[in-house]
């Protein structure tokens, strides 16, 4: 790929799956799916679908971080994924509190299943310039 970095942390879960955690296209940052996974442990987050949404953020910020950026500031769209859209308030609080006043785009659909059963992952895309 041309003009393309891969983006790689630590402070983000990883695995042997044939992807990027990030790819940086120019001002633009391509933030690979993540689960409620520790990054230390590689294990699910223990703790409600509220907690496991903030440790989804707090994944997607440390790849935008090791880009360069501002953490959940520089992101400009969400896409979350929930596997019971009962869950779909109770997500929209962490977020909420999360994000802030001015929250980025976002798109949110019910899927039948994650990787490893979780209940809730999300991508996003952020803004470097």
């Amino acid at each position: 790929m041309s003009d393309t970095d891969p983006i790689e942390t630590d402070d983000a879960p990883s695995n042997d799956n044939p992807y990027s955690q990030g790819v940086r296209a120019g001002d633009t940052l391509y933030v690979s799916g993540y689960g409620p996974v520790d990054p230390e442990t590689g294990e699910e987050a223990d703790g409600d679908v509220q907690d496991q949404t903030v440790r989804v953020l707090e994944n997607i910020a440390a790849v935008v971080d090791e880009a360069g950026g501002d953490g959940l500031d520089d992101v400009v769209k969400v896409t979350v994924y929930l596997t019971d859209l009962e869950d779909y308030e109770r997500v929209n609080e962490a977020y909420g509190e999360q994000f802030g006043a001015e929250p980025p785009a976002r798109v949110c659909v019910e899927v039948s299943r994650l990787p490893e059963d979780v209940r809730v992952e999300m991508d996003a895309t952020a803004y470097l310039g």
